[in-house]
C-alpha cells in the first residue's frame, strides 16, 4: 500500500474516532443540562419536537428519521403516550398505522425544553467552533449524511 493510502486510512481512522467521541459527549452534555433543567430526556424531547414538526406523523416515519429500529420506536411511543405527553390516532389512509400527535402535555414538555436545549447547543457547540467553522462542519457533516441515507447505510437490521 502506498504511503499517500496509508495516511489516507489513518487521517480517516481518526476522523471516525474524533466524530464519535465528540458526537457522544456533545450528546451527553445537552442531554444533561435538558434533564436538569426541563425534566426530560434528550431522546424524547427530540421526538416530540419532530412530532409538532411534522404532523401526522408515524411510528415508520420517526424511525426513519432517527435511523432507530420500528419496534423500538413504537415502544417509546407508548411511554411517551403512558406520559401522556402523545397520542395515536387512527390513519384514514392506512389502518394498519397509525398518526402521532402530542397532547396538550407534550407540547407543554417540547416549550419548556427547547429554549434550554438551543441554549445548551449554542453554549457547548457555539463556543467550540467559529463560524467559519461551522460552515465548513455543516457542509461536511450534510454531504456525509445524504450519502449515508442514499445509500441506506446505517439504518437498524431489525
Amino acid at each position: 500500500m502506498a504511503d499517500t493510502a496509508r495516511e489516507d486510512l489513518a487521517a480517516l481512522d481518526t476522523l471516525f474516532t474524533d466524530l464519535v467521541r465528540a458526537e457522544t459527549r456533545l450528546y451527553n452534555a445537552v442531554a444533561e443540562r435538558l434533564k436538569g433543567q426541563a425534566g426530560v430526556a434528550a431522546g424524547h424531547f427530540e421526538l416530540l419536537r419532530y412530532v409538532r414538526d411534522h404532523p401526522d406523523a408515524r411510528v415508520a416515519d420517526v424511525a426513519s428519521t432517527f435511523a432507530i429500529g420500528v419496534g423500538t420506536t413504537s415502544k417509546i411511543v407508548d411511554r411517551m403516550e403512558k406520559q401522556g405527553w402523545i397520542e395515536r390516532r387512527p390513519n384514514p389512509a392506512n389502518r394498519r398505522s397509525s398518526l402521532l400527535a402530542l397532547t396538550s402535555e407534550g407540547e407543554a414538555v417540547a416549550s419548556r425544553a427547547e429554549p434550554i436545549w438551543q441554549a445548551a447547543i449554542h453554549e457547548i457547540l457555539g463556543a467550540a467552533v467559529s463560524r467559519d467553522q461551522l460552515t465548513m462542519l455543516s457542509a461536511a457533516f450534510d454531504a456525509l449524511r445524504a450519502d449515508l441515507e442514499q445509500r441506506n447505510l446505517g439504518l437498524p437490521t431489525g
